[in-house]
């Protein structure tokens, strides 16, 4: 009788050990200094590139872009993980993707190692602080821009909603080389080929590689098309948006194949996103703000308006932050609507 009080002690206490081992608890990650606080990121190297970004200090507004890009690779990279074990991704193709947008973000905020020729330092802050030497790094939209600037059709509204245009153009250009230059060092990873069947995989990976390079640079040289119309014509009263994310969707959508009816619901949509979308500008102008006035009360030493202004900026940054990744989402979501690609499209 006691020897069987015994197993039942041990198949309990068994029970008990092995359900802590895979409750959630466990599995999520707790921070090195073991204050009991959550981490950011259930994945490791997300929370890696997280604590290094920490440590470099980077701008606040560049900070909450990264928080956004690493909660929406978080997001498919669980997704794909549920994949992977219902067996849906045989050929490797949605796991080589995220990998690519991973290198992407690193090297977008220049965590990759590699000191970026193409360094993108701007935000879209500096829309509101126009100087005279200002350029966007492309001999093109440089010309342009001091045409449009100095021909009169603009007010200076409008010429802030057009910078913003032409800034927008410029992260594209920045994230297109970005692509081309992942796409380059993955080619010379998969030179190294072990058998024919594998060679023929990964030459439909490269091939897939450079049809996307090739829609890309579509794009850019349709939105360049658009912005030389738009400084030489200036600002139509027929035109549906104002934010340059926003039109770019919607010009890629007249595009595609979409029904009438189908696009008439998304420019609606569109129309709530522009707005979440300058909602998600203004906090981001606050948040800076916000960062300024600390650092100037920190320099004065007056403890109590540090915790104050402490306390208000961080209440800004996690609000920027849940915004950012709230309209990345649904950015995706349009993407992918429009497309019609499903969860394969992530973003940046």
């Amino acid at each position: 009788m006691k020897l069987q009080c015994v197993t039942a002690v041990l198949c309990f206490v068994s029970g008990v050990v092995m359900a802590g081992k895979y409750s959630r608890e466990k599995n999520e990650q707790k921070p090195a200094g073991g204050e009991g606080k959550a981490v950011e990121f259930r994945i490791s190297k997300l929370n890696q590139v997280w604590d290094k970004a920490i440590r470099m200090q980077l701008a606040p507004v560049r900070l909450s872009e990264l928080h956004s890009d690493l909660k929406i690779q978080e997001k498919d990279e669980l997704h794909w993980k549920k994949l992977k074990v219902e067996g849906l991704d045989e050929s490797g193709e949605k796991e080589a993707k995220l990998r690519q947008n991973f290198n992407v973000i690193l090297a977008k905020y220049e965590m990759d190692g590699k000191r970026d020729s193409r360094s993108l330092k701007s935000n879209s802050l500096k829309d509101h602080d126009t100087k005279e030497g200002d350029t966007f790094d492309d001999p093109r939209l440089d010309k342009l821009w001091n045409k449009a600037k100095s021909s009169g059709k603009f007010l200076e509204e409008e010429l802030l909603i057009l910078r913003r245009e032409f800034q927008h153009h410029k992260d594209k250009i920045h994230e297109y080389n970005i692509v081309m230059d992942t796409v380059s060092r993955t080619e010379e990873i998969h030179k190294n080929v072990i058998s024919p069947l594998e060679g023929d995989v990964k030459e439909h990976a490269v091939l897939q590689k450079h049809t996307e390079l090739k829609e890309k640079m579509r794009d850019l040289n349709q939105g360049f098309e658009r912005l030389r119309k738009l400084s030489h014509e200036g600002f139509s009263e027929e035109s549906e948006f104002r934010e340059p994310r926003v039109i770019e969707l919607w010009e890629s959508a007249k595009r595609s194949n979409l029904t009438q009816d189908e696009l008439d619901s998304l420019k609606e949509e569109l129309r709530h996103f522009e707005t979440k979308v300058e909602k998600h500008s203004h906090y981001q102008e606050q948040l800076e703000l916000s960062h300024q006035k600390l650092m100037h009360v920190e320099a004065l030493g007056d403890s109590e308006h540090i915790q104050k202004n402490k306390d208000k900026y961080n209440t800004l940054s996690e609000k920027t932050r849940e915004m950012g990744y709230k309209m990345k989402k649904h950015m995706q979501d349009l993407n992918n609507k429009i497309s019609r690609q499903g969860l394969d499209h992530n973003e940046l």
